[in-house]
């Protein structure tokens, strides 16, 4: 997984090629303080309100002089407190689980977390990183976190090389389990379906949503900036499907056999509707 001038490229098992820009120290200060400000705002409003609820319901703890009503007044700080620390602890988790690797800061500068492998971020990961995150801070505002950054190539903080995590800037890319629309044959590309010999490709034993991805790619393939790579993504699960290997197949290209399949499944389904 080499990675030269912010660049990362991940050699897949499948001989899938994906690279990545590496996010740089300016843009993920950028998302740092856009964060940094929403949790900020947002804990002035949770302090506010749990403070004003406690006070409704053990205001006369205040005027209490008692040793017990000034330890319950210390418990219920503490209170405020663990609930200040969970926020600023949960904030970057919750995000990142239901936002796949961003939070709010990076999902508006346009960055993104993953691991090392190029995969998506678990759980784990998110709490390692996150948890460590108070170690970067010190002594103040990422003090730590920035020489850290500085020093590594990738430009990882001290929570990235605990967890294995890596910042890249997002890109206009798909998944496969997106692709799930359908598309007329003149949407696909496909200037002409005409009725013919059956197809050599057993497409009998692909299933409707293998189908609907494969058209789905076609008719959005010029938006993809991961086309190539998805295309043979694509073509994987096709063959896979089909229990076929690339040397069974004549079409020289994945978006050549893609089209080949979609065109096949087309013909098939005239041929049953007349």
């Amino acid at each position: 997984m080499p990675v030269t001038d912010d660049f990362l490229r991940i050699d897949t098992p499948e001989n899938v090629v994906f690279d990545y820009d590496v996010a740089g120290i300016g843009s993920r200060f950028l998302a740092a303080l856009v964060d940094t400000i929403l949790i900020g705002v947002l804990q002035i409003v949770i302090n506010l309100t749990l403070l004003f609820l406690l006070s409704l319901l053990f205001g006369g703890l205040v005027e209490g002089d008692s040793v017990g009503d000034r330890a319950a007044i210390g418990w219920l700080l503490g209170l405020v407190v663990l609930v200040s620390f969970a926020f600023l602890w949960g904030y970057y988790i919750f995000f990142e689980m239901i936002w796949n690797g961003q939070s709010p800061g990076k999902r508006w500068v346009g960055l993104r977390v993953i691991r090392l492998d190029g995969t998506p971020i678990t759980l784990t990961e998110s709490i390692i990183r996150n948890l460590v995150r108070l170690v970067d801070f010190l002594p103040a505002y990422y003090g730590l976190g920035v020489i850290v950054m500085f020093i590594n190539d990738r430009a990882r903080r001290l929570g990235d090389l605990a967890a294995g995590t890596l910042v890249i800037r997002d890109q206009a890319t798909i998944t496969l389990e997106s692709l799930d629309h359908r598309s007329s044959a003149r949407d696909l590309g496909l200037s002409r379906i005409r009725r013919g010999a059956p197809s050599e490709l057993p497409i009998e034993r692909l299933t409707e949503a293998d189908i609907r991805m494969a058209e789905d790619f076609l008719r959005r393939r010029h938006e993809f900036a991961n086309r190539e790579a998805l295309a043979r993504r694509i073509v994987h699960a096709l063959l896979r499907r089909m229990a076929l290997s690339p040397d069974q197949i004549r079409s020289g290209t994945p978006e050549a056999l893609i089209r080949e399949v979609v065109s096949a499944s087309h013909r098939a389904a005239e041929t049953e509707e007349g």
